[in-house]
């Protein structure tokens, strides 16, 4: 019997090898250039984290891969006349991936935390005008606003607006970053933190037949020539962004498909208008005339970009087209000389991102500026040290950053997610993203003043004037919208890069 049972455990062993080749031949890897900082969207101060988010959890809301708004945990929703009270009605019968029911209560512990100041969320500045959140029964929730919001339900369907388990939340705490626990389509397995996060397909998953998929795999790989390695070898299915320079060079691989999409991604050098020199506009001024855009897009995008046209991208809800600034370094010579900086000045350039093409732009900016004789150290900052030294900082008067390339998507779709977090005198870190203390009163006043307006014509107009003020203060340096270049391998689809950064995979299927 010896013999038999030694042929048996070998066919075993083979079944076996093969079965675990077939399930790893539906592992989705998805390379990316950076690396995550927290899988509790709510706290996710970058999009690439709430992407990944996107894997364990949903919203009431949210956005279709042409970012058109569509229903997800919630079947419908009215609003009253007087645009204070919104009432939806729930999905019935969903899970959530501890097998604990999704319901009105759930959403009402979820808003009740990211409105309460105490838990610090950084996403509270989106949702802090919610005066109450009400169970009205288990599949109605009922949000009762401060004030007239007009982007509110812009906000819900914000990848940050998901419903986490109250079981989880109630488990892990202010650990829930680490352990997500949602209704999307996969079940948490595993992050390691500078390697990659793992979910598993979620058996009870409400969407029957999805996903298609046994598993997905995040990948952060910073280096560009190292994540366009393993798209040629098929150790991912899909990776975004690909770098200009690699482009050419997957186009020719008859396994690959590249895809470039436009976006509402917007390149920016965000200055610190409290500190010496870039208190003075005609410096801030100055320096958005050093910089030769159509070089930066050929030299440090390859070509696939456009030159900012606004402080908006132009597919962004009320945006305004007020440029592109022109490169005339002459101009900014002259502008240094009367701010009184006739031989220049040093400074210090920070990247908000380590990738490589994030770097080759500060060196880029960096040459350009040593022209008009602004001479500045660069650095390009890990995710840990940009917490620590922009987004975390508790003093504006202390703060380190002087010139930080940084960009920004207008999740929601629209105006007030790409002025009130950036640019608004309300906004400075901690509580969130204006990085360059920029204050002007009639800047804030208009900001306020369309939240509240109702009329699109009126609120335009409010949003062109609030532009049109901050194109002429100048507190970034304006560079470049970025189209969105990625590539996938042809055996792959269903998974798309959203104009706002973001992902949808919603039919995401590997054959």
């Amino acid at each position: 019997m010896r013999p038999h049972l030694t042929k048996l455990s070998i066919a075993l062993a083979l079944s076996a090898a093969f079965m675990s080749h077939a399930y790893a031949a539906k592992d989705a890897v998805i390379a990316v250039d950076r690396t995550f900082t927290t899988l509790d969207p709510y706290d996710a101060n970058d999009t690439i984290s709430q992407a990944v988010a996107k894997s364990f959890y949903q919203g009431l809301l949210g956005f279709d891969k042409n970012m058109k708004m569509v229903p997800v945990l919630a079947d419908s929703y009215k609003a009253s006349k007087d645009g204070l009270v919104y009432t939806f009605v729930l999905k019935k019968g969903i899970k959530f991936q501890d097998g604990t029911d999704f319901n009105a209560e759930a959403v009402k512990l979820n808003f009740d935390r990211v409105t309460n100041p105490d838990n610090k969320l950084k996403r509270y500045t989106l949702y802090k005008n919610i005066a109450k959140t009400e169970a009205v029964d288990a599949n109605t929730v009922r949000f009762t606003l401060k004030e007239p919001f007009s982007p509110f339900i812009n906000s819900l369907a914000h990848p940050s607006a998901v419903i986490i388990s109250p079981a989880a939340l109630a488990k892990y705490g202010k650990d829930i970053g680490q352990h997500p626990v949602g209704t999307g389509p996969f079940k948490f397995v595993e992050w390691k933190q500078t390697d990659y996060v793992k979910g598993e397909k979620f058996a009870g998953y409400w969407r029957k037949g999805y996903p298609k998929v046994d598993s997905i795999t995040w990948r952060p790989v910073v280096d560009n020539n190292s994540r366009s390695a393993i798209m040629q070898t098929g150790e991912a299915n899909f990776t975004y962004p690909v770098p200009a320079e690699q482009v050419a060079l997957l186009k020719g691989k008859p396994n690959l498909e590249i895809t470039v999409s436009p976006s509402i991604v917007h390149r920016f050098v965000a200055l610190n208008t409290l500190q010496k020199p870039f208190d003075n506009p005609k410096v801030r001024v100055a320096l958005n005339y050093a910089i030769n855009k159509d070089a930066l897009i050929k030299v440090v995008y390859g070509g696939y970009a456009i030159p900012a046209e606004g402080v908006i991208p132009k597919d962004v809800q009320f945006s305004t087209k007020l440029g592109p600034w022109p490169y005339n370094p002459v101009k900014a010579r002259e502008l240094l000389k009367e701010a009184g900086y006739p031989n220049g000045f040093d400074s210090t350039l920070w990247s908000a991102f380590t990738d490589t093409t994030s770097q080759k732009a500060i060196q880029f900016i960096q040459q350009q500026l040593r022209v008009i004789s602004v001479n500045v150290q660069v650095q390009a900052l890990e995710s840990g040290q940009r917490v620590e030294k922009v987004e975390s900082w508790q003093d504006p008067a202390t703060a380190p950053m002087r010139m930080l390339y940084i960009g920004w998507s207008a999740s929601t779709g629209e105006a007030d997610w790409a002025l009130r977090p950036l640019l608004a005198s309300e906004s400075f870190p901690p509580k969130s993203y204006n990085t360059g203390y920029y204050k002007n009163a009639a800047v804030d006043a208009g900001i306020a003043k369309a939240l509240v307006e109702v009329n699109p014509a009126a609120k335009a107009q409010i949003y062109s004037e609030v532009q049109q003020q901050i194109w002429k203060d100048a507190p970034w340096i304006n560079l470049a919208t970025l189209q969105l270049v990625s590539a996938r391998t042809k055996n792959f689809s269903g998974f798309y890069v959203m104009p706002d950064q973001s992902f949808n995979f919603d039919e995401i299927e590997l054959k």
